[in-house]
């Protein structure tokens, strides 16, 4: 996954799919370290206007391939109806964990804007050198969500986003809602702030810092 491919910010005079205040998105984020067994992965629902009203934990394996059934299954248990979209922090996650894109959207019948914020010269070579008996398997559910995107925000900030069942644009004006400033939506900055203290003060026995736990970009 080498290639990106960027849009201009959107004319506000087109808007023909704005999103409500009330909307509501469950944000994801995680924290882990490689020597865990298992990550902490937090669920955040949160309306338009920033309000929380719902979480969620789940704890896929670290270098597993469980992500996607962890996240179904985190799903489920919230047992909410009114979740309109996902809005997730990274794809590849518990060291190299991929989140099937695709089979989420499937599965739970909610649209997905996935969000990251580097460019990158893709994983292939550390899915090669690290899992060479299955690096074409998770390889391969990466380059099922397509290529990712690299958009403006009103914040004066870029993101990336792969958009699953619903249209880039849509996308960009859902994250846009949710982010309050710099590049990362509120949904995902409590997910991994929470993330990180399950992690911190529930499961972590040493005082290193997790990943996950490292202040977000601005």
């Amino acid at each position: 996954m080498n290639q990106t491919h960027r849009i201009e910010a959107l004319d506000s005079s087109k808007d023909t799919s704005s999103w409500k205040r009330g909307t509501r998105v469950l944000g994801v984020a995680e924290s882990f370290r490689k020597s865990d067994k298992k990550g902490v992965v937090a669920g955040i629902v949160m309306r338009g206007d920033i309000r929380i009203d719902g979480t969620g934990v789940c704890r896929p394996t670290v270098g597993g391939t469980d992500s996607t059934d962890e996240l179904i299954s985190m799903y489920h248990r919230l047992r909410r109806s009114d979740i309109r979209a996902w809005m997730l922090g990274g794809s590849a996650i518990s060291w190299f964990n991929i989140i099937d894109l695709v089979s989420l959207h499937e599965n739970t019948g909610v649209p997905i804007a996935c969000v990251t914020y580097h460019s990158s010269e893709g994983i292939e070579k550390y899915l090669r050198e690290y899992f060479p008996s299955e690096w074409e398997d998770r390889l391969a559910v990466l380059e099922r969500a397509g290529e990712r995107t690299l958009v403006p925000l009103r914040s004066g900030y870029s993101v990336y986003i792969n958009n699953i069942g619903m249209s880039l644009e849509k996308a960009q004006r859902l994250v846009d809602l949710f982010t309050l400033d710099g590049r990362v939506p509120e949904p995902i900055r409590v997910a991994r702030l929470l993330a990180a203290t399950l992690r911190q003060d529930l499961y972590d026995e040493t005082p290193e810092d997790p990943v996950g736990f490292q202040s977000l970009p601005n």
